[in-house]
């Protein structure tokens, strides 16, 4: 298991690898994809069982990893 940022694991025994919030099974794609549909921090922490802060982890996990992210245009 790697804990590549505060509160965000990656195990391939857990959701296939999928980066998850440490200790539960609630995947970072899965909660920014909530926020990113209007839902508040509050309101997803509260459908999954996870806090506020998890929340917040897993937007900057989202954020870091696009930002390592590189994009290549052609012509």
């Amino acid at each position: 298991m790697t804990d590549l940022t505060l509160g965000i694991t990656v195990d391939p025994s857990v959701r296939f690898g999928k980066p998850v919030i440490k200790g539960t099974r609630v995947p970072v794609d899965t909660v920014v994809a909530r926020v990113a549909s209007g839902m508040g921090v509050q309101e997803v922490a509260e459908e999954y069982g996870i806090t506020e802060r998890d929340v917040y982890n897993a937007l900057n996990y989202a954020a870091r990893r696009l930002a390592e992210e590189q994009i290549w245009v052609t012509a």
